[in-house]
């Protein structure tokens, strides 16, 4: 199977969940889904032409992430064991890396404009519902 086709398949059959920040109110995505295996982390979002409004790739654990290999630009979200926001980068381009925190338990990705869009701060607490 290609590698486009496998990571299309792992992402759609894995269990989608709603996140919202519970600090602000808003709502982060409704179809979150979670990359906590060695090989839905490995391949994350690469392949993918675009992310859809109200998806997101929560991967646990992760302290940074790269974007090599991608097509698109994400928010970024580092996320501490709590879901309490540690750090952003807004549009992060392709080719692009994260700095790495040993605070950071897991990485959020979410459409380009999602951080704006859903008002998250560093500091917030996120949750899922």
């Amino acid at each position: 199977m290609p590698v486009i086709g496998l990571q299309h398949a792992v992402i759609c059959e894995n269990k989608t969940m709603n996140l919202r920040n519970i600090t602000r109110a808003t709502t982060v995505g409704t179809r979150i889904t979670i990359a906590d295996t060695s090989l839905t982390r490995l391949i994350g979002l690469v392949g993918r032409r675009r992310l859809d409004s109200g998806c997101g790739l929560l991967i646990r654990p992760s302290s940074g992430i790269h974007t090599f290999g991608m097509l698109f630009s994400i928010d970024v979200v580092a996320l501490s064991k709590s879901l309490q926001v540690l750090k952003l980068w807004h549009r992060l381009a392709p080719f692009s890396v994260t700095s790495i925190n040993l605070k950071t338990h897991s990485i959020l990705e979410l459409p380009a404009g999602q951080i704006s869009n859903s008002q998250i701060e560093v500091g917030d607490q996120l949750d899922f519902v």
